[in-house]
């Protein structure tokens, strides 16, 4: 187990470089911006596909998932994230919201900090408080939502089918993810049970921290110089 908390360590590490190129690749792009009425199954498995490689929010619910030991409480927690990215992203779309998506993917990387200070007990140690856990989860799920928009806005979809297609879309994110969490949670308890997580928890946490700041700051750069 020492050896897989080094691993986890090393991913978080080298997840914020590879989030710098988290976007859409040239197949799918040429897809959306070639589509023409309902295509249930291609945008499910872009959905899921964008979740599953969706670095930025894949950290974030590692930072929920690490404390979190009950079944009741993971449900409840991942409920509230989907809630609001199901809310922003399909309404982000349909209403034509249009949000900077540098300035989206610099606060989906303040979640990530939050997160990781959240865990430290940086709340209460600094501010003498602790705010609301899921209400944040839920908040930070709308701006998330928000990113996953504004991929999909780029490509000034075909609004023949438009729901029925986000609706695909959004269910392909919800199947990313379920697989996404099934995985760390198979991680995150066989972890559990070693000795290294108490003494790696502080520093997993604080390299979550450095992550969220890396992805902060990549995002306002490309924002000022973009």
């Amino acid at each position: 187990m020492v050896i897989l908390s080094k691993l986890l360590l090393a991913a978080l590490l080298l997840l914020p470089s590879v989030a710098f190129g988290h976007g859409v690749d040239e197949s799918t792009q040429s897809f959306l911006q070639q589509n023409e009425g309902l295509q249930f199954f291609p945008f499910m498995y872009i959905g899921a596909k964008h979740m599953f490689t969706g670095y930025d929010h894949l950290l974030f619910l590692f930072g929920v998932l690490f404390f979190l030991y009950r079944g009741r409480e993971v449900l409840l927690y991942i409920s509230m994230f989907t809630l609001g990215h199901s809310i922003t992203l399909l309404t982000g779309v349909l209403a034509d919201i249009q949000v900077n998506a540098y300035i989206i993917d610099a606060i989906i990387g303040f979640s990530v900090l939050y997160k990781g200070f959240d865990n430290l007990g940086g709340f209460k140690r600094f501010f003498g408080r602790q705010p609301d856990t899921r209400a944040a989860v839920l908040i930070f799920g709308l701006f998330h939502g928000f990113g996953l928009a504004t991929k999909l806005q780029v490509f000034e979809l075909s609004g023949d089918s438009l729901w029925l297609n986000l609706l695909a879309f959004n269910l392909g994110v919800e199947i990313g993810q379920i697989m996404a969490l099934l995985l760390m949670l198979i991680i995150i308890n066989a972890w559990r049970n070693s000795a290294s997580f108490v003494k790696f928890s502080t520093i997993t946490n604080s390299f979550l921290m450095s992550a969220g700041m890396m992805l902060i700051g990549y995002q306002l750069t490309g924002y000022f110089i973009g």
